[in-house]
């Protein structure tokens, strides 16, 4: 896919967010408009605290739709991983807010309690407004699911929870107005109470678990082995280590060392290296960026060629050790830095030797006249 399909993939499914974001949050507005009015003028203190629930989905919705905007936007200079954490910190300030406003629709109806002598009691509308809230946010949870599944949208999916969840506390609501019309005014507080619970519980949620993506806490670990899968799925990876994850904005960012044959060359180790990134991002939904990093060998606990010289140190120290073999002529050198020691290939023109016992006895003088410590082994190719 080309940066120009991609960017017309993003932009459509950013307005199919939309669409059914906006749709979802009319509904959520008018519902807690109607919801307020008939439990105020119906004595229902319930029906009043399921609507404040509705109105909570307005805010949801509306977040939905400034985190979307957002998400869709490319990374810049300033944010080189994007800007999902802007995402992440506007869900912590409103689960606050949705917890602080459960604190007072639960202190107030607990006061009402306490004067159950002057209880009102709900009447048939406030039971028929609270059926039609039951059937509005069911429809708004099965739209907006459908949506979520086609678009592959986790951030559309606990939108639509929310949703469930109104109609769960509507159901409640139902109930409780019911209870307090056959001579039980209390249950309409009662209600009121456990509908300050869920809401409390939505923000709680909310706040835990995007304080647990600022802290870059890492995938399940389904997930995890589900990647790990993956990565040894393809070919040319021998193993393993330091996979990291986060996530930002329901994204997930990946970092992961492979370990390849440590003879391999450079481009045949980062086509594996590619490889696993495309299989990655194509493989698992939720992977949005992933960095990998090649090793000849497991560095985990410790890279054991820290402390070992560059390649023109090396180069150097060699040529002090055969100050008079004709290796001036040297038309490569490559050097393989593996266990604490380093593998020395050299290339030489196949004219500076005559025949093959004078190429031998060549290649035994130059590995006995390194004297390097860290040298492991020297390996000579003529070539012509």
């Amino acid at each position: 896919m080309n940066a120009n399909s991609t960017i017309i993939s993003r932009q459509k499914r950013y307005r199919e967010v939309r669409k059914v974001t906006l749709i979802g949050s009319v509904i959520d507005f008018l519902l807690g408009v109607v919801k307020v009015i008939f439990g105020w003028l119906a004595n229902s203190q319930a029906l009043i605290a399921d609507g404040i629930h509705s109105f909570s989905d307005v805010f949801t919705d509306f977040f939905v739709l400034y985190a979307a905007k957002h998400a869709h936007k490319a990374a810049d200079e300033k944010h080189p991983y994007g800007h999902g954490r802007i995402e992440t910190l506007a869900t912590v300030a409103l689960g606050i807010v949705l917890i602080t406003v459960a604190c007072g629709v639960a202190y107030d109806s607990i006061h009402r309690l306490s004067e159950s002598e002057n209880l009102p009691v709900p009447g048939v509308l406030a039971l028929a407004v609270a059926i039609l809230s039951i059937i509005s946010k069911e429809w708004i949870y099965r739209y907006t699911v459908a949506a979520a599944r086609r678009l592959r949208s986790d951030m559309l999916m606990a939108n639509a929870w929310h949703s469930r969840s109104d109609a769960i506390s509507s159901i409640v609501v139902m109930l409780g107005i019911a209870g307090a019309m056959y001579g039980q005014p209390y249950l309409d507080a009662v209600a009121a109470v456990a509908v300050a619970v869920m809401i409390a519980k939505i923000g709680f949620d909310l706040v835990r678990s995007s304080s647990l993506e600022l802290i870059d806490t890492a995938l399940d670990r389904e997930e995890v082995n589900a990647i790990r899968k993956h990565i040894f799925d393809v070919k040319g990876v021998r193993s393993m280590h330091m996979l990291r994850s986060r996530k930002s904005a329901g994204d997930a960012i990946i970092d992961v060392h492979i370990q390849v044959d440590p003879l391999l060359s450079v481009s045949e180790g980062h086509q594996i290296g590619d490889t696993v990134r495309r299989r990655l991002l194509d493989a698992i939904d939720v992977v949005s960026d992933v960095t990998v990093h090649i090793d000849p060998e497991d560095d985990e606990s410790g890279s054991p060629c820290d402390n070992l010289p560059n390649r023109e140190q090396v180069i150097e120290a060699l040529k002090q050790c055969w100050p008079h073999l004709p290796v001036s002529a040297i038309e490569g050198v490559m050097l393989h830095y593996l266990s604490g020691e380093i593998k020395i290939e050299l290339d030489l023109p196949l004219s500076i030797v005559h025949d093959t016992q004078e190429a031998r006895e060549l290649v035994s003088q130059l590995r006995n006249a390194c004297v390097l410590s860290y040298a492991s082994d020297i390996q000579v190719r003529f070539k012509v």
